[in-house]
């Protein structure tokens, strides 16, 4: 196959500079990032090789919220420790026990200033 790997995500904002701004500031991603902080292109988000899944649900899932197309799911390091800044910063963190097991790993969930979800995933350890 052609498709090596997503090449961008693109989406609508109300405010799309302070939008861009909250999640270099609180996820550490967007243009100039990356997970060494070592990207001065700022254009792109140098990301960390692994999984990604691309997965189109049902049209009536319950697994994000009816009134939103699409959920983002980032992959993470220290899944405990982001959410302590999150929380520390003021942004609202959901967990439950339910969503984590040792074979899919750990999650939470938040949501960034225009609502739309996000879903932070620490894989399992191998």
């Amino acid at each position: 196959m052609p498709v090596l790997a997503i090449g961008g995500l693109f989406f609508r904002a109300r405010d799309p500079d302070a939008l861009a701004a909250w999640y270099r500031d609180h996820l550490g991603i967007g243009a100039g990032c990356s997970p060494d902080g070592g990207n001065d292109d700022p254009w792109t988000w140098r990301t960390e090789g692994g999984p990604v899944v691309f997965a189109p649900f049902a049209a009536d899932t319950d697994y994000f919220a009816a009134d939103r197309a699409w959920m983002l799911n980032l992959r993470v390091s220290d899944l405990d420790g982001l959410v302590d800044t999150l929380v520390a910063s003021g942004i609202a963190v959901e967990r439950r026990d339910a969503w984590d097991s040792p074979e899919t790993g750990r999650f939470a969930r938040l949501h960034d200033p225009d609502g739309n979800p996000i879903e932070l995933w620490e894989a399992p350890t191998a």
